[in-house]
């Protein structure tokens, strides 16, 4: 008989594609799934993550796995996207519904809480976190408070997603850094402890004990002893891999339809322009600060593109042929212009009424102005991001590192700094892997999981 293979899982929970993975002890990929659940609707209409399903999903696979001869599970882990509760009464029923964190929040409620706990800057300044709504999941529990007061008087533990799928294995609730630092509205940088309007609405009572994010949990499961991690946000999991095996600073570009500049070695305390620049915190598994910007580059660069198909009569997709062209670059630079109107982007920059694509004669050109465009934006994040750090590399991951013109033009404008793309599909789930275990990695690394690319900055023939 074959001797089994001993694997940890990984539960990596995108807001669209949900994923499961087993990883073997050198973290290298064994299995992979992927699959999209229905949405299901709140109690207003809204649609939001079906928990039901998800949860039936998360028991197949893993049933699957106890059965399977050829593996021993060893560990399990949960990587998710950030500012989503879960709201458990005494016994352990679920309150509500998982509230979709783009559902609109009501104005009477936000300005309540503005009017007793200081003005939306201060707020967004002591807690890392642009004002965004329902994004801000500590506003959930406010909202609850103030909107269903008598669901809210129910609550025994609320739990961020990751720690909630923890729960689920464990019977355990424990509340842990990444998902508390991430935009939660929740969290005193400065203080380091929840801000003072959670004890003021004595929301701290429904936040159970923090735990370090390596905390693990172990359980018997049908005679089998494993341990179950108590989970972990999406994006400080996609960023340790890095801290692990870099031990010189970094900035990770992690791009998609967000592009996030995420800087560990940066503690500066926000400023009140760095949070009108779309500046935020994230946390680091021992509770240090990230700071990080970002801006809707993905969204937008797909809004676009669809209208330059349009225009030029391509079919979508003909955009990712296009290589870099430094003769039509450096036209485009001499005459410099915006010739772009973006609707999904709120950072500063010259507003037009609409955009003109009759100044360019070809898709190609059009293309390149707008990648120009989007690289003054991102120009700008990273160097808000960088701050006063001694940065020297930068590493890129996610969707952009396949295109050409980006990835050039990024070579080019941060020719100081050691640039370097890297093709994980892995992403967060490898992260969830790696922080419940007590293995020790090298520099090595990441050349084996991530096919890292050194960049060559252009030289321009001018």
């Amino acid at each position: 008989m074959s001797k089994k293979k001993k694997v940890t899982i990984v539960f990596d929970i995108g807001k669209t594609n949900k994923k499961f993975f087993l990883f073997d002890k050198n973290y290298k990929e064994i299995v992979r799934e992927y699959t999209e659940l229905p949405l299901t609707t709140d109690e207003d209409g809204y649609p939001t993550e079906d928990l039901a399903a998800l949860q039936n999903w998360i028991k197949d696979n893993f049933n699957a796995i106890l059965d399977d001869e050829n593996f021993e599970v060893k560990a399990i882990n949960f990587s998710t996207y950030g500012a989503s509760f879960v709201h458990l009464d005494q016994k352990g029923n679920v309150l509500t519904p998982l509230y979709n964190y783009t559902k609109p929040m009501d104005e009477e409620i936000l300005e309540l809480f503005y009017q007793k706990h200081g003005s939306k800057l201060k707020i967004a300044r002591e807690t890392a976190s642009p004002q965004a709504g329902m994004l801000n999941s500590g506003l959930q529990l406010f909202w609850l408070k103030y909107k269903h007061p008598e669901i809210f008087k129910k609550i025994r533990y609320s739990l961020h997603l990751p720690q909630y799928l923890s729960y689920l294995f464990t019977g355990i609730c424990v509340s842990e850094f990444t998902s508390i630092g991430c935009h939660t509205n929740l969290w005193d940088y400065d203080k380091a402890d929840y801000h003072d309007w959670v004890y003021e609405e004595e929301i701290d009572a429904l936040l159970p004990p923090i735990v370090p994010t390596s905390a693990s949990i172990n359980t018997s499961y049908r005679n089998k002893k494993i341990k179950i991690g108590v989970g972990i946000h999406d994006s400080s999991s996609a960023l340790l891999p890095y801290i692990l095996s870099k031990k010189e600073p970094f900035l990770l570009l992690s791009t998609g339809t967000w592009s996030i500049s995420l800087n560990p070695f940066n503690d500066e305390s926000l400023t009140d322009e760095d949070i009108e620049n779309n500046c935020l915190n994230y946390m680091r598994i021992d509770g240090k600060r990230v700071k990080a910007s970002r801006f809707f580059m993905g969204n937008e660069y797909k809004i676009q593109v669809e209208k330059l198909c349009a225009h030029y009569g391509k079919e979508y997709g003909f955009h990712r042929e296009v290589q870099f062209d430094q003769e039509l670059y450096l036209r485009l630079m001499k005459h410099k212009a915006v010739y772009f109107r973006f609707e999904g982007i709120i950072l500063k920059r010259k507003m037009i009424t609409e955009t003109d694509l009759n100044s360019f004669a070809t898709f190609e050109e059009a293309y390149h102005q707008l990648m120009i465009e989007l690289m003054d934006l991102q120009i700008h994040t990273i160097k808000n991001a960088i701050g006063n750090s001694e940065i020297q590399n930068i590493y890129i991951d996610g969707g952009f590192t396949d295109n050409d013109v980006f990835m050039k033009l990024m070579s080019h404008h941060f020719q100081h700094y050691n640039v370097m793309s890297s093709h994980s599909p892995l992403g967060s789930a490898l992260g969830a892997s790696m922080v419940i275990s007590n293995k020790k990695i090298d520099e090595t690394f990441l050349q084996q999981h991530y096919q890292m690319k050194v960049l060559q900055p252009l030289i321009f023939n001018l």
